[in-house]
């Protein structure tokens, strides 16, 4: 039996629908080859592998995306626990308030992230627990046990109790039940709701905003990155300014003279990365 070819149109709209989605990881593969500083250049003047050597050799850089792993491999184990669970007895079990529950076990991932990040935050605050490793885990997996729980209660609305039950009547206990037959039938959806749930914890960045305290994940690092080289050129742009107002006396005195100085010492700097850059800011500040 032979099925029919989809139509010219259908194909070029489901190809272009993937370059659409693939190409901006392309375009990414493609800077980080990049020989120019200005990474953000396109199309690139030559190919490097400096940049891995770079991040590779940076401290601040491997730790963060240790933090990410770690934090993300502990939020997918709890998610993967508990969302399977409560898939499960959501699954078997009919009780008053069933519907209700189903709702609050989505209601995380419905809810914008900045309304979650807030309401963990006032209740960490609350119960006088500090924002750290521990908090990041709990925050992330709030949403991540949703993912799981999808996957995995779909998986159970397509599969007959009665497998479970002839197990039992050939003489399996429970666990040997859930092992040989439950198990390998949800395998499938763990494995697409731990990836998922994975993926969201690594580059979660609203939620981790609220809950991280002085940790810094890879979102977070790279949010600060684009910060602070964002302050260095408004600060290279006042020393412009300053310069320009040496030639006036008068008009210079009223946008150089307040700092002048501190102008003085950026100029003889011509090569600062972002990491310098927020330590001479907070220097100014201070």
């Amino acid at each position: 039996m032979h099925s029919e070819r989809a139509p010219l149109f259908l194909k070029i709209a489901a190809w272009g629908g993937l370059i659409f989605l693939h190409f901006p990881l392309l375009i990414i593969a493609i800077y980080a080859f990049n020989t120019e500083d200005a990474a953000f250049s396109f199309p690139p003047r030559g190919l490097t592998l400096k940049w891995f050597s770079v991040a590779a050799s940076r401290g601040d850089i491997i730790d963060s995306v240790t933090l990410s792993l770690q934090i993300a491999a502990m939020s997918t184990a709890i998610a993967l626990v508990l969302g399977t669970l409560a898939a499960a007895a959501l699954w078997r079990s009919t009780f008053f308030g069933k519907n209700a529950i189903s709702l609050l076990l989505l209601l995380p991932i419905a809810l914008p992230g900045i309304i979650t990040g807030l309401a963990l935050l006032t209740a960490f605050k609350t119960i006088n627990l500090e924002p750290g490793f521990f908090t990041i885990v709990v925050g992330h997996a709030t949403f991540c046990v949703v993912v799981v729980f999808n996957n995995v209660i779909a998986r159970f609305r397509r599969t007959s109790w009665s497998l479970g039950r002839s197990s039992m009547d050939l003489g399996a206990d429970g666990w040997q039940t859930f092992r040989y037959v439950v198990l390998p039938n949800l395998a499938s959806a763990l494995l697409a709701g731990g990836m998922l749930a994975f993926a969201l914890s690594f580059d979660e960045i609203i939620v981790t905003t609220f809950t991280a305290g002085h940790e810094r994940t890879l979102p977070l690092w790279l949010l600060n990155q684009l910060w602070t080289s964002a302050r260095c050129a408004g600060h290279q742009r006042g020393c412009a300014a300053g310069d320009a107002g040496d030639d006036s006396p008068h008009s210079g005195s009223l946008v150089a003279h307040p700092r002048r100085r501190d102008c003085r010492r950026w100029r003889k700097i011509t090569s600062i990365s972002t990491g310098q850059c927020y330590a001479k800011s907070t220097a100014d500040k201070g």
